[in-house]
């Protein structure tokens, strides 16, 4: 019995290679777990739950197939995926963070770019997105409307990650322990990222688990009543 979680998958037209490693892992690594968790970024961008894309529309048909409870979770490129998506797939949506409780271990659960806290310019964007008024004027808009913002949007972020230095880009340690601290955990598993690796967490005795990104290798961290693992599988 084990408890399945990835995160960054980025799915976009131009990967379909990532999209069929991601159906092939549903149907036979999700599928046989306890519960399933997404931790953000499943698609590189999420227009709202009314983008009927044939590649969205595959993508949800092979989510509704899974027969496990599941789980998603915001990250920074599809914060608006909504009630009608989860309806659609059976998935619920956990506010960022979530505390679980696994084999009686709690866990927390992050996208982890609230972490990032020295990277002071993204957090300020990442407010805004995560304003509830912003994200209501954005879906009155038309989708072709959306798309051409979203489009700016990662041309902007494209630039920012470009002159931003790479150590500010990662999470704060101390952030790290303020959460960790505060939802007395000593397992924190998040993404965002895009370092998969394990830390050892030496003032709460725990350990912080990050997600990598699925590029020509996929990431899953596999739970199980003995631990965990950060597990990897090549991408062709």
């Amino acid at each position: 019995m084990s408890y399945i979680f990835i995160s960054d998958l980025h799915l976009d037209e131009s990967r379909p290679d990532v999209t069929e490693a991601f159906f092939s892992f549903i149907k036979n690594v999700a599928n046989r777990a306890e519960g399933f968790y997404i931790l953000g970024d499943l698609f590189e961008v999420w227009l709202g739950d009314d983008n009927n894309s044939v590649l969205n529309q595959n993508i949800i048909s092979a989510l509704k197939a899974l027969s496990v409870p599941r789980f998603i979770m915001h990250g920074n490129r599809d914060f608006l995926i909504g009630k009608t998506f989860c309806q659609q797939t059976g998935f619920t949506l956990l506010p960022d963070p979530t505390r679980v409780l696994l084999f009686d271990r709690p866990v927390l659960l992050m996208h982890g770019d609230s972490l990032c806290t020295r990277d002071v310019e993204y957090i300020k964007v990442r407010n805004i997105l995560r304003n509830p008024a912003f994200q209501n004027d954005l879906l009155s808009k038309s989708l072709q409307e959306r798309m051409v913002i979203a489009s700016g949007a990662r041309n902007q972020s494209k630039e920012h990650t470009r002159q931003t230095k790479i150590d500010i880009m990662d999470v704060t340690h101390e952030e790290v322990i303020s959460e960790m601290q505060q939802h007395e955990v000593q397992l924190l598993i998040h993404g965002h990222t895009h370092r998969p690796d394990t830390h050892y967490v030496p003032e709460v005795l725990g350990q912080r688990a990050v997600l990598g990104d699925w590029d020509t290798q996929g990431w899953f961290i596999e739970l199980t009543e003995a631990g965990f693992n950060l597990e990897s599988f090549s991408i062709s």
